[in-house]
């Protein structure tokens, strides 16, 4: 998830596409990365050798591991095929079958109506897709009346989705049942660290969660399909010549995705005011709580 609530997500596109690593990518990925663009790209990709294979590390997660694979200079385009490539491969936090099955349907649907990226390839171990020059938002553009603005534009048409999923809200509370059965049971090995947790379990967070329930119960807030992470980095600023009919910006990251309180989607935008994920010290992520929207900019913001 996005917030602390539920531990820094990991697996954000908080890196820029424009800064690609080019570390060694070990061999045996190599020769997995060659093998599915032969088995789903056209063109070049189909006779490509093995030597003039590009791919280079983006970035590597618990959730996701994502590579840049190109065609070099040298090599000429036979049809309209890309010349570049991401390779996106699952990591063991996100190798459900139900969890990767959603995900999928809901990128390819989207990529099917020009809300996300195109899908070239899909199979158990992952997906290719496509590479679009883009720069993640940072935390202090969220602010930003413009950019706000474009954001609601883009979750207007994700909000309208009539997607081919269970129609009830019940991933919010379900997954908050899931992180709070697990810091029940939570024991630590220091001391300094255990009389922490104990004074945080004193809070009663069942007891809270329960009014947090007779609170959303008595909340007049429609059910629409969410995207339910919307972090700075999960909302990509597209370069001019990728702006398309909803603009220059694109949601990402479609992991969290599913019917849902529309209110909880706007709660999660406000708080994200608050959070920088790119803080490269412990915890690595930093709050300024004094960030987070005022009435007069909550209501500004178009509904």
């Amino acid at each position: 998830m996005s917030t602390p609530l539920f531990g820094a997500n990991c697996d954000k596109e908080a890196e820029s596409f424009q800064n690609e690593r080019t570390e060694e990518v070990d061999r045996d990925t190599r020769t997995r990365a060659l093998a599915w663009c032969r088995d789903f790209l056209s063109g070049s990709w189909k006779t490509l050798q093995e030597e003039d294979f590009q791919v280079s590390i983006v970035r590597g997660g618990l959730s996701n591991q994502l590579y840049l694979c190109s065609l070099p200079g040298h090599v000429k385009s036979v049809r309209e095929e890309p010349r570049q490539v991401f390779l996106r491969v699952f990591g063991p936090t996100t190798q459900r079958e139900d969890s990767v099955a959603l995900e999928s349907v809901t990128f390819t649907i989207l990529a099917e109506r020009s809300l996300g990226p195109k899908l070239y390839g899909i199979f158990p171990e992952g997906r290719l897709e496509q590479y679009m020059p883009s720069t993640p938002l940072r935390t202090e553009q969220l602010s930003d009346p413009i950019i706000s603005a474009e954001i609601a534009t883009s979750l207007a048409h994700f909000h309208n989705m009539d997607m081919p999923f269970n129609k009830d809200p019940e991933w919010l509370f379900g997954t908050i049942d899931k992180f709070m059965n697990q810091v029940m049971k939570v024991n630590f090995v220091h001391e300094a660290s255990q009389k922490k947790y104990e004074r945080l379990i004193k809070l009663d967070l069942p007891a809270e969660l329960e009014s947090l329930r007779e609170l959303l119960a008595a909340t007049p807030s429609p059910v629409v399909f969410c995207h339910n992470d919307l972090t700075a980095g999960n909302i990509l600023e597209l370069a001019a010549q990728e702006h398309n009919s909803s603009g220059r910006l694109m949601l990402i990251d479609f992991e969290f995705s599913s019917y849902n309180y529309r209110g909880f989607e706007f709660g999660n935008y406000f708080c994200e005011w608050m959070y920088d994920y790119t803080y490269d010290q412990w915890p690595f992520f930093k709050a300024a709580p004094e960030n987070y929207p005022s009435k007069e900019q909550q209501a500004s913001l178009p509904s």
